[in-house]
């Protein structure tokens, strides 16, 4: 018989499962138990003079094959971890597609890897198309376009190194986004 917690998980359980269907070798693990992820948060703080303070706590960050997830990963509702398993499993069909070293290069080199990071911007924004139409799903269009101020805020501000510092070219492409949802729906 199955508890009420495991029942209140059933969705974000069964993605988990084709997660791992799809990518026999990924693991899911508590970022503050990785050396390397705290070494990343201190690295993240240096960079960005102490504006992204966030990384161990509300971020999940896909490396080599592994969901790496903050604290909070157990008292996160299903319908969130749903969407967030969507943005991840994004991550890792980029890099079955890329492999390690190109998608490491792209995501932290071209053009620079602070205030106009193209290639980080374009990874990131792939995922966060599947985001927004995981929510639009799971929470409604309305849920799904109330995203953007917060989407807009991470690519031009310091969570992601002011990646991408246009508002208005990210704003658009999340309109892009909301305009094709907004066809499906009707």
């Amino acid at each position: 018989m199955s508890s009420e917690a495991d029942l209140s998980r059933a969705r974000s359980e069964a993605l988990l499962a084709e997660i791992r269907r799809e990518f026999p070798s990924f693991d899911l693990r508590p970022k503050r138990a990785s050396a390397l992820q705290r070494a990343i948060d201190v690295a993240l703080r240096v960079v960005t003079f102490g504006r992204m303070r966030t990384y161990l706590t509300a971020y999940h960050t896909v490396l080599f094959g592994t969901l790496w997830v903050p604290d909070r990963w157990d008292a996160t509702p299903d319908e969130d971890r749903y969407i967030l398993l969507r943005h991840e499993r994004v991550h890792l069909r980029q890099r079955r597609r890329m492999g390690d070293l190109v998608m490491a290069f792209v995501y932290l080199v071209p053009f620079f890897p602070l205030g106009l990071a193209y290639g980080r911007a374009r990874i990131e924004w792939e995922a966060y198309v599947e985001t927004v139409r995981a929510t639009a799903e799971v929470k409604g269009l309305e849920a799904a376009r109330a995203l953007k101020p917060a989407l807009v805020a991470r690519f031009v501000g310091p969570d992601y190194g002011w990646m991408w510092p246009f508002p208005r070219a990210v704003g658009g492409w999340f309109d892009a986004v909301i305009a094709e949802l907004s066809q499906v729906v009707r």
